[in-house]
């Protein structure tokens, strides 16, 4: 009985989610994904995202970026590698919970249309010597598009602007990385949530600063999860009449963590994955597609799966077993 009760509050939950998601046509948006190439239909788009998804320089900054860090009552500013035509996204927020020790950093990127940081997670390990850096996701918190009542350009049918938020997403993570690690700090790790441990595992992925990885309600296809997930059952609406999910899955390939797996197995990089069984937002044969690749590259993931669904996983008693999990792995 209980169980039923908690799939019909994960199911209310996600309906309250949906407000404000005004469908959206569906677009190429090439110029957006791959800056000054020609790239005019799907076959061309798809072609090009999966030659994208095998240069290990994709998630590189190739320009001299601008590092100017300025750290304010508790809040990292600095500008995004990336220029984007909304001026409130090009400046990256992120709010700073120090420490005390320069030995152990956590930086925490939130899920999708996130509506405020994590402050209890953040104050639970400054106390244990952990100092968290909380980002803003592009479009997200003071970056907020003027007038949305979601992250709509971060994830979307407009298939290059989605490629280029993520890609920008991953740009800021290892600027904040680089910077923490400028600034002393000998270990740092990444937290991600939902849409947020995409761009964790990407990041973790390509940055060798990055030691330790917790990914929370992850998988592995980012198409997959867009075209079977509750909570982007209006990106669906506007992708199905377009595009067939196969070549979702090749116009998204570089945002699929499956093709990263070998850096995932990596021996110097400790990875965590925290998973909900009754999952419809990430459903698990999304995230076991992801672990099973791992596997085959040579990792044994073992990870943690509750008996809970995508939103109940912040209920009692999953987010206490969650938290007592990834406390034993950061600390």
């Amino acid at each position: 009985m209980y169980l039923s009760w908690l799939d019909r509050w994960d199911e209310q939950r996600a309906k309250r989610g949906e407000d404000g998601k005004a469908i959206e046509r569906f677009a190429l948006g090439a110029e957006l994904a791959f800056p000054g190439e020609r790239i005019d239909n799907i076959r061309e788009f798809c072609a090009r995202a999966e030659q994208a998804s095998a240069d290990p320089t994709f998630f590189e900054e190739h320009e001299r970026a601008d590092h100017a860090f300025e750290v304010s009552d508790g809040w990292v500013r600095f500008p995004s590698g990336t220029v984007t035509d909304v001026a409130e996204n090009n400046i990256v927020w992120a709010k700073i919970t120090k420490s005390g020790s320069r030995e152990k950093a956590l930086v925490i990127f939130h899920h999708w249309n996130a509506r405020s940081r994590n402050a209890q997670i953040a104050g639970f390990f400054s106390r244990r010597g952990i100092t968290v850096v909380e980002i803003a996701m592009p479009y997200h918190f003071e970056r907020s598009r003027p007038g949305s009542l979601h992250a709509d350009y971060m994830l979307s049918a407009n298939l290059g602007r989605t490629i280029r938020a993520m890609r920008q997403a991953v740009f800021d993570g290892r600027k904040l990385i680089g910077w923490l690690k400028n600034e002393g700090y000998r270990e740092i790790s990444v937290l991600g949530m939902s849409l947020g441990s995409w761009v964790a595992g990407l990041i973790a992925a390509h940055d060798a600063n990055v030691s330790k990885a917790s990914l929370f309600l992850t998988g592995g296809s980012l198409a997959d999860m867009v075209w079977n997930g509750r909570a982007t059952r209006s990106i669906r609406s506007s992708l199905e009449p377009e595009i067939a999910l196969a070549d979702l899955r090749r116009a998204w390939s570089p945002l699929n963590l499956e093709n990263y797996v070998r850096r995932l197995a990596r021996p110097d990089l400790d990875l965590q994955m925290i998973l909900a069984k009754r999952d419809t937002v990430v459903r698990p044969e999304v995230s076991d597609s992801l672990l099973l690749a791992l596997q085959n590259a040579g990792r044994r993931p073992r990870p943690l799966r509750l008996n809970c669904g995508h939103y109940s996983l912040g209920k009692l008693p999953y987010i206490l077993c969650a938290g007592l999990s990834l406390r034993r792995f950061l600390t």
